[in-house]
C-alpha cells in the first residue's frame, strides 16, 4: 500500500453541509413521546431524508419491542452486547440486519461473526485484524466502520486522525481481504451545547472526507457516516450523517 500523507483540517468551511449525502437544511424536531415503538418509528421516518439509514438500537429491549418494530417495517437493530445479541439473532427473523454499535471486546468478536453486517466500532489495528481472521473462518466479509474519538470526554473510544493514517497504510491492512471499511463513526459529547455538537460532527465529516480522498476515491462503498443518536440526530442529519443510531426515540426511554 502506498505510503499517503494525510492532513486532517480542523476547521471546516460551511458549504460542505450541501455537498454530502443525506444534507437537510432544516428539521421538525420531535422527541420520544408515549406512543407506540411503531407510532415512534413512523414519526422519525416521516422527518429523515429517504438515503438515511435508521440503526434502532435495542440493547436490553426485548424480543416482542423488536418485533414491534419489525412489523412496522424497521430492518436494521444495533445491539452493544455480544451475547445477548446471539440470543436475539437465534429468536428473531432472519432478515434482520444485525449491526454492532458499542466497544467490542477481540475475545467476542468469533460469537457474531457469522451473522453481523456492520461493526461501527473499529478503533485499533488489532480488532481490524482479530474481525478479518473470524471472517475468514466464516467464509465471509464483514463491513467495517472506523469510530474516531471527537468527544471532549476521554472515556470515549475512539482513533486519532494519524491513528486512522497508521492503520490504513498498515502492511498487515493491506493483507487483510475479509474485512471492508465502508465510513467513519463518531460519538458526540454528552453535552446541552448544541454548536459543541455540531462542531464535532463537523470534525467526523472532515474525517471521512479525507479518508475518501487519501484512501478510498475509486470505492463507491466508502460512503457511510454514523453519527446521531436521540438526542442530537437532527444536527447530524443537518451536517450530513448517513445513518443514525436511534434508541430512546423509538423504543421510549431504557
Amino acid at each position: 500500500m502506498n505510503a499517503t500523507i494525510c492532513i486532517f483540517v480542523m476547521i471546516i468551511a460551511p458549504q460542505i453541509r450541501s455537498t454530502l449525502p443525506g444534507s437537510v437544511n432544516s428539521l421538525t424536531n420531535i422527541t420520544a413521546y408515549p406512543l407506540s415503538i411503531s407510532q415512534n418509528l413512523l414519526r422519525l421516518q416521516q422527518t429523515i431524508p429517504g438515503d438515511v439509514r435508521i440503526v434502532a438500537v435495542s440493547k436490553t429491549k426485548p424480543a416482542s419491542a423488536i418485533v414491534e418494530a419489525y412489523e412496522a417495517g424497521q430492518r436494521i437493530f444495533g445491539e452493544n452486547k455480544a451475547r445477548e445479541l446471539v440470543l436475539k439473532h437465534a429468536q428473531l427473523p432472519p432478515d434482520i440486519e444485525w449491526q454492532f454499535i458499542g466497544h467490542l471486546q477481540s475475545n467476542k468478536i468469533k460469537y457474531i461473526a457469522a451473522f453481523i453486517s456492520l461493526i461501527h466500532s473499529i478503533d485499533s489495528l488489532k480488532l481490524l485484524g482479530e474481525v478479518n481472521r473470524e471472517a475468514m473462518k466464516n467464509k465471509r466479509t464483514i463491513d467495517c466502520l472506523l469510530q474516531f474519538h471527537i468527544a471532549t470526554e476521554e472515556t470515549k473510544f475512539g482513533l486519532s486522525p494519524i491513528e486512522a493514517c497508521q492503520l490504513l497504510e498498515s502492511d498487515e491492512y493491506g493483507t487483510m481481504k475479509n474485512i471492508r471499511i465502508t465510513g467513519v463513526m463518531g460519538m458526540g459529547s454528552f453535552t446541552e451545547d448544541k454548536s459543541l455538537t455540531r462542531k464535532e460532527f463537523r470534525t467526523l465529516v472532515e474525517y471521512f472526507r479525507e479518508l475518501k480522498s487519501a484512501y478510498f476515491m475509486d470505492e463507491a462503498f466508502f460512503r457511510e457516516i454514523s453519527m446521531g443518536m436521540s438526542g442530537d440526530y437532527q444536527i447530524a442529519l443537518e451536517e450530513g450523517s448517513t445513518m443514525i443510531r436511534i434508541g430512546t426515540t423509538i423504543f421510549g426511554n431504557r
